[in-house]
């Protein structure tokens, strides 16, 4: 089975457009954005989603949440508001089966957003 995409992307061996890294995690613009930000974070170790995320994960999903606001910071929309989502499995919508986080803002979010 050939090495998932985004764990290809966390080794840089696909350019993604990174816009934040540190040694667990890396963000990088979506390559469809469905906002004027679209990043997705993502960590560098392979997780496949929520759902295969155990208590060893836990301070791991921590700080990707805390590097979804850093970017939300940095690209300029907090203070207005942004929406930060995961996907686990098929049926929700995953597409790759990497745990990430879509960090989406710079525009009005609607509810329910599925």
């Amino acid at each position: 089975m050939a090495e998932c995409i985004f764990c290809r992307i966390a080794k840089r061996e696909v350019e993604a457009g990174v816009i934040y890294e540190d040694d667990l995690c890396l963000a990088f613009n979506d390559l469809h954005p469905q906002a004027p930000l679209h990043a997705l974070v993502i960590p560098k170790r392979h997780v496949v989603n929520l759902l295969e995320a155990g208590e060893t994960e836990a301070e791991l999903l921590g700080h990707m949440l805390l590097v979804c606001n850093k970017v939300a910071k940095e690209a300029g929309v907090a203070e207005r508001g942004f929406r930060v989502i995961t996907n686990s499995n098929a049926e929700s919508g995953q597409s790759v089966d990497h745990l990430h986080f879509h960090v989406l803002g710079g525009r009005r979010m609607r509810w329910p957003p599925g």
